[in-house]
Formats: structure tokens, sequence, C-alpha cells
């Protein structure tokens, strides 16, 4: 009889270390009584203000530039000379001044008028924005009291009415704007191109370093554009060459900065749109850009495939967020938000795209908690866990 209760003792005793570990392999509890985190992990970043482009890559190949013809395209009296032939220079050092002051005057005004379209164009769509994203909440609104029987179906419908009527007058205005802002900016360009290596004082500037092969410019004579200035002659110098489409050269001015990569040195680097063809290759219906590499790369040779970056259609000032975090349903584009530890379904509209990251016109605030990772699998409402990121 005692040798039976030891046995029973026995079995109630492992009985119960395996219901324990049981519990604790289905997650139910731990050794130490501290309950299992609850909630889908997620990765998430603060939402914040920032500056986007549109970048637009294309492909061409190093070449050499030896020579460099210095032009300008007009008719203009040189008041004073300050090389020689055989003179040695450096990049920007003044080779003869021309009497431009009217030229200068007008790619001056020009330059304003072009700034001014820009911004009016920028504030007119702030206004759109804002008229769309009231009109956008009204119609949600309405919705929702339609569910619980305080609005009319009349009510969404005129609602909808309004918010398609804005945005098809925020299209239509800003159409008007945008050609009017292209224009100017045509005429700056044109104005550049008469202006290309002169400064803000009419100087003729030298665009490379090297030594005078031959000068054109005499004091109290006129230079024209038929004949080079002068003729430069530079050490090897290595440049990009690349065509594009005729819908993204009228977004391009020299000058302009752009993101190069040379994929044989695995190398990155800036560089500057030197000269921009106004004729379309017979062949190809594409136009030639000309890019200048402003910092020696070593192992760079000409031949070498390069990928040119341009940077158009510039938004500063706007929500900026990674384009992994935006998900897509029906057309529609939502990301999701943490609140109180908790998943928000957000609809979103957006704008500008750039490298790896899109511009939120609407659903979005600067210091919202947007979910960058684990959001494919969230519901509206669901507990969520943060297991790293940005707070």
């Amino acid at each position: 009889m005692k040798q039976k209760r030891i046995i029973t003792i026995a079995l109630a005793a492992v009985l119960a270390l395996s219901l324990t570990a049981c519990q604790q392999a289905a997650g139910t509890g731990s050794s130490d009584g501290e309950p299992a985190a609850a909630g889908v992990a997620v990765q998430v970043q603060e939402v914040k203000v920032d500056t986007i482009s549109t970048e637009n890559k294309v492909s061409g190949r190093v070449v050499t530039d030896g020579q460099e013809s210095v032009f300008v395209a007009a008719n203009a009296q040189c008041t004073a000379v300050y090389v020689d032939v055989g003179d040695t220079v450096i990049a920007g050092q003044k080779l003869c001044t021309l009497d431009m002051a009217s030229t200068l005057s007008s790619y001056s005004a020009a330059n304003i008028s072009y700034n001014s379209a820009v911004q009016s164009y920028n504030d007119q769509a702030a206004i759109f924005d804002k008229q769309i994203a009231l009109a956008e909440k009204n119609v949600s609104d309405l919705k929702a009291l339609f569910e619980i029987g305080a609005a009319s179906q009349m009510e969404i419908d005129q609602a909808e009415l309004s918010l398609q009527t804005a945005q098809a007058q925020r299209a239509s205005t800003l159409a008007q704007l945008e050609a009017g802002m292209q224009s100017y900016k045509s005429n700056v360009e044109q104005l550049s191109a008469v202006l290309e290596n002169v400064d803000s004082q009419g100087n003729v500037v030298a665009p490379v370093s090297g030594t005078i092969l031959t000068l054109n410019a005499v004091e109290s004579s006129y230079v024209s554009p038929s004949m080079p200035v002068a003729v430069i002659d530079g050490a090897d110098r290595m440049e990009i060459s690349v065509s594009v489409s005729e819908a993204l050269v009228p977004k391009l001015a020299q000058g302009d900065e752009v993101d190069v990569s040379i994929s044989a040195l695995n190398v990155q680097l800036v560089g500057t749109i030197k000269k921009l063809e106004r004729s379309a290759n017979m062949q190809t219906k594409l136009y030639n850009v000309t890019i200048s590499i402003d910092e020696d790369v070593e192992g760079l040779l000409s031949g070498m495939f390069a990928d040119v970056s341009f940077r158009t259609d510039t938004s500063a000032d706007a929500i900026v967020i990674p384009t992994e975090a935006i998900l897509t349903s029906n057309g529609v584009q939502y990301v999701f938000v943490v609140e109180n530890n908790a998943a928000r379904y957000v609809e979103i509209g957006t704008g500008l795209t750039g490298s790896g990251v899109t511009e939120v016109t609407s659903g979005l605030g600067a210091g919202d908690i947007l979910v960058t990772v684990g959001q494919a699998y969230l519901s509206d409402g669901d507990a969520v866990r943060i297991v790293s990121g940005e707070d």
C-alpha cells in the first residue's frame, strides 16, 4: 500500500512538469512568469519634410576632350583683352571683356520671370492640394456618417462631384501655369547659351586650364558667333557623353549637377552639364548632352560605360517617405502608421519619385510614425511591436 502511494505521487509530479513545459512551448508564459510580447513585429521611422527630385537615368560613355573652343553666341564689342597666344591659363581665368550689358540685363529679367512663374506654380499647387485634401476628408466623413444613417447618398454624391471638380480644375490650371513656366525656362536657356563662358560682368572666362592656341579677341573690335574667341589646348580631360529624349531635354540646363556612376570602377561622383545640343540626331532622334567631371578619377578610361541620373522636377518642403513603405490595392495607395501601439491604415496621394523615395501629397504629416518593414502583414487596428527603427 505504501509503495502504491509513492508511485502515485511520482506520476503526479511528472504530469505537472509536463504541463508546465507545454505551456512554455505554446508561448503562454515563461519560466520567470513574464508574459510573451504581443503584436506584429514592425520597423518604423518618423515621417519628415525633405526635398525630392525626379531622377531620370540614362547610359552613356566616357570620352576624351583635349581642346576647347570658346564661343560667344552673339556679336559683341571687345573692350579689353588679358591674354596672348601661348599663355597658360587656368579654368575660370578672364580672357577678355565684352560689352554685353543688354544681353546680361535680358538674362537677369528672364531669370526673374522664370523664378516668379515657378513660385506661382508652387503656390497654386499648394492651394489646390489643400482644397482637394479637405474635399477628400469631406467625402470620407460623409461616408462614415452614411454608415450610421446620419448622411444621405445624395450628400456623398455631391461631395464626390465637388472633389472631382477640384481635381479637374487643379489639372487644368497647373497645366496652363506649367506651359508658361516652360516658356520662360526656354527663354532663360536660350540666353544661357549666348552667355556660355561669360560671367556676370561680361568677362569671357576659360572653361578649362591649358595653353592658348588661337585668340580672336582684339580690343575695340567685335567678336562673332561664327568664330571662337579662343582655342585652349588642355590636358586630356574625361567627359561623359549621353543621349536623351525630347521629353527630357527641355528639363535640363547647362550647369545642372548630375549623378554619375562608373560601374567598371565602382565609383559614384557628381558631374556638371557642360553642353546641350539643340538639334536631335537625324538617325536616333535623340539630343546629345556632354557632362564634365570635376575631379580626377584613377583608372578612368575613354570608352567606359557610365550611368547618369538627371535630377528634375524638384519639390522642396515635401513629405518624403521610402517607396517600399507604400502598399497598393485596387489602384489605391496606402501605408500604415503606428498610434498607441496599434496599426492605422492611411490612404495617401503621391507625387514625385526619386531614388528609393516618394513624395506624399496627402494623408501623412511630419512626425507620423510610419511602418517601413512588416506592413504587408498588418490590418487596420492590429497591435504592433516595434523591434527597431527611428522614433
